[in-house]
C-alpha cells in the first residue's frame, strides 16, 4: 500500500505536516518506538510510529529523522496525546530529509493504524493469508474464544507449510504449531536469539540447532520496557522480549514473504502486551504485601492481604497453606539501565514451570520490584505427608538449570543475575523472615563467579553465609596475601602451586589422594607444597591455615 492511502482513511485520524511529494511511497510494514536509535529494528519501507518520548530537546529531532531516513522508512506518524501540537523543530528535520510525516490525533490509538496496515499489506502481498490479520482480534483474548498465537502459527504451516513456534527469553515454548520442541532446542534457540540482539545484528536471525535451520524473528512489543516506560536501551527489554522461530532459512525468501512474517510478529506482540497488562493486578497484590512485611504490619493484617491474594494466585485452592520467597537482582556494568524492572519481568518468567506451555501459567506469581531488587510471593501446596517439604517447593539449583544458557546469552559480558531462594513457610509471621533468608541467600549467590547465579536456604548454615558481608577491600588484602605470592611463583615457574593447593585442600589433605589425583608422586608433591609454605609462611599441617587458604581460595 502507499503512504496516500493512509492519508485517505479518515478513520486513522492522521494530518499531513509535511512530505507532500513523497506520498507514493510503499509501505510494507508498521513499527511502533520510542526509541532514540530504532535503526535495528527496520529493514526499510515501514511507517514507523512514535509518542515522541525519545525527544527531550529540539536538538534531538535532527538526529533521530536522519536515522529513520538511512534506514529507509516509508514516514513518520507522530502522536498528539503527549505533547499536543507536534514540535516544529520535528516538522523542519522532516521536511529537510524529505521524510513524510504525520500527525496522529489523540483520540486515535497505535494499534488502530497498526492493524490497518498489517491487514492491507499483508492482503496485498500474500492473500492466501488474508485471515491472519483478520483474526487480529482473537489474539486480544484469551480462552477458547479466542485461541491466542496458535491461530497464526496455525495458518503458516496450512496455507506457507511453515513450522513455527512463540518462545520466551528463557527457551520456554509459548505457543506452537503441530509437535512441541524439545527443552534442549528451545533454549539453544533463544540464547542464540538473545546473542544476536545484544550483538546488534538485525533479525532475522540464522541458526543451526541439531541439524536444523532455523529463521528467528524479534515479536517486539510496544518500544517499552517491562516498567511500561519507553526503553531508551536494548537491555531494558531484551530479557523479555519473546521471539518468533520458523523451522526455515529466511534467507533466500522474498521481500513478500519477510514482511508477511513481520506481520505476524507484530500480531503476536500484542497478545505479549496483552499477557503483561494481565499481571498488572498481580504485581499489586505482590507490592502490597511487601509493603506490609517490610514495615513490619501485624502478622494478622499481612494474614488478612494474603487471603486476598491467594485466590488469584490459585485459584480454585482458596488459601495457600505455604509460601516461598524468591529474589533477584539484575545488574549491569555501564550505563544507568534500571535493573528492578527487568528483574521482575525476568522472575516472572523464570518461575513457571518449563514444561507447561503457553502465555497463562505465570497467572500464580507475583512478583513486585523494590528499587533495583525483584521479590517474589510463590504459593505452595501442603505436603503430601508429615515431616515433607510443601508440593513443587522451589530450590535454587534447579530454578535455574534449565534457563541458565539463555539468560547468560542475553547479560552477555556486561550484566549479572543472582537469585537467592527461601524456606517455605507455614504462615505471615514467617514471612519477613523468608524474605530476609532470600536476600541473604542471593548476596551468598552474588559472592560465586559467573553471570547466573543463584543460592538457596540450604547454604546459610555454611561458611559462604558470611563471604558476601566481607568488604571488598578486605576481601582483597587477605587474598592478594596468601595467594599473591603462589601466583607470581607461577607465572615465573610454571610450578602450578595454586591448582596443588585447591586440590590438597579437597582432598583434606591426604598426601596419597592428592598425588593420584594431580597424577604426581607422593615427593613431589611434598615439594610443592613445602614450596607454598615456605613463600606464604604458613604451614598447612594446622587447622587454622588450612581454614584460611580455604576461605581464600574461595573469595578470590
Amino acid at each position: 500500500m502507499r503512504l496516500r492511502a493512509l492519508l485517505e482513511t479518515e478513520a486513522l485520524g492522521l494530518r499531513l505536516l509535511g512530505g507532500e511529494d513523497e506520498l507514493d511511497r510503499t509501505v510494507r510494514g508498521v513499527m511502533t518506538t520510542d526509541l532514540r536509535d530504532p535503526s535495528r529494528y527496520l529493514s526499510g519501507g515501514e511507517l514507523v510510529l512514535t509518542g515522541l518520548a525519545w525527544r527531550r530537546s529540539a536538538a534531538d529531532s535532527e538526529p533521530f529523522v536522519r536515522i529513520l531516513t538511512a534506514s529507509g522508512v516509508a514516514g513518520l506518524a507522530a502522536g498528539e496525546a503527549e505533547l499536543g501540537d507536534i514540535p516544529d523543530d520535528l516538522v523542519a528535520a522532516c521536511r529537510a530529509g524529505r521524510l513524510p510525516l504525520f500527525a496522529v490525533d489523540e483520540d486515535v490509538a497505535f494499534a488502530t493504524i497498526t492493524e490497518h496496515v498489517v491487514r492491507q499489506v499483508s492482503g496485498e502481498r500474500a492473500g492466501d493469508l488474508a485471515a491472519v490479520v483478520d483474526r487480529h482480534r482473537r489474539l486480544m483474548t484469551s480462552g477458547p474464544a479466542g485461541g491466542g498465537p496458535e491461530v497464526v502459527l496455525d495458518l503458516l504451516t496450512t496455507d506457507l507449510d511453515l513450522r513455527a513456534w512463540v518462545l520466551s527469553p528463557t527457551g520456554r515454548q509459548i505457543a506452537g504449531a503441530g509437535e512441541p520442541l524439545a527443552p534442549p532446542v528451545c533454549a539453544a534457540l533463544a540464547g542464540e536469539h538473545l546473542a544476536a540482539v545484544r550483538t546488534g545484528r538485525r533479525g532475522p536471525h540464522r541458526v543451526s540447532v541439531q541439524g536444523v535451520t532455523y529463521s528467528l524473528f524479534p515479536v517486539r512489543g510496544n518500544g517499552r520496557g517491562p516498567d511500561g516506560r519507553p526503553a531508551r536501551d536494548v537491555r531494558e527489554s531484551v530479557l523479555s522480549d519473546w521471539l518468533l522461530a520458523v523451522e526455515a532459512d529466511a534467507g533466500d525468501w522474498p521481500a513478500e514473504r519477510l514482511d508477511l512474517l513481520q506481520g505476524v510478529t507484530q500480531l503476536i506482540a500484542v497478545e505479549r502486551d496483552r499477557r503483561d497488562a494481565a499481571r498488572t493486578v498481580r504485581r499489586r497484590l505482590a507490592q502490597e504485601v511487601l509493603e506490609l512485611v517490610q514495615t513490619g504490619a501485624a502478622p494478622a493484617e499481612t494474614a488478612a492481604r494474603l487471603r486476598v491474594a491467594a485466590p488469584v494466585l490459585l485459584p480454585g485452592l482458596g488459601a495457600a497453606p505455604h509460601w516461598q520467597v524468591v529474589v533477584a537482582r539484575v545488574e549491569w556494568e555501564d550505563g544507568p539501565v534500571p535493573g528492578g524492572p527487568v528483574a521482575q519481568s525476568l522472575l516472572e518468567e523464570i518461575l513457571v514451570d518449563p514444561s507447561l506451555p503457553g502465555p497463562e501459567p505465570s497467572d500464580r506469581i507475583a512478583v513486585a520490584h523494590l528499587g533495583d531488587e525483584a521479590v517474589a510471593l510463590v504459593p505452595l501446596p501442603a505436603p503430601s505427608g508429615e515431616g515433607e517439604e510443601p508440593g513443587a517447593a522451589l530450590h535454587a539449583d534447579e530454578l535455574l538449570a534449565a534457563v541458565r544458557g539463555p539468560l547468560a546469552a542475553g547479560l552477555a559480558d556486561d550484566g549479572r543475575l543472582t537469585l537467592g531462594v527461601s524456606a517455605a513457610v507455614h504462615s505471615a509471621e514467617g514471612l519477613r523472615g523468608a524474605l530476609e533468608e532470600a536476600r541473604h541467600a542471593r548476596r551468598v549467590a552474588a559472592a560465586r563467579p559467573g553471570r547466573v547465579c543463584a543460592a538457596g536456604h540450604h547454604e546459610l548454615a555454611s561458611h559462604v553465609l558470611l563471604l558476601p558481608f566481607v568488604p571488598d577491600d578486605v576481601r582483597r588484602a587477605f587474598t592478594a596475601r596468601l595467594l599473591d605470592p603462589l601466583r607470581e611463583y607461577d607465572r615465573r615457574h610454571r610450578a602450578e602451586l595454586i591448582p596443588t593447593l585447591e586440590a590438597f585442600l579437597d582432598c583434606d589433605g591426604s598426601w596419597t589422594r592428592c598425588a593420584a589425583r594431580l597424577h604426581l608422586h607422593v615427593n613431589t608433591l611434598r615439594y610443592r607444597v613445602g614450596r607454598i609454605e615456605q613463600l606464604t609462611g604458613r604451614d598447612l599441617s594446622r587447622l587454622e591455615d588450612k581454614l584460611d587458604f580455604f576461605l581464600a581460595l574461595r573469595m578470590s
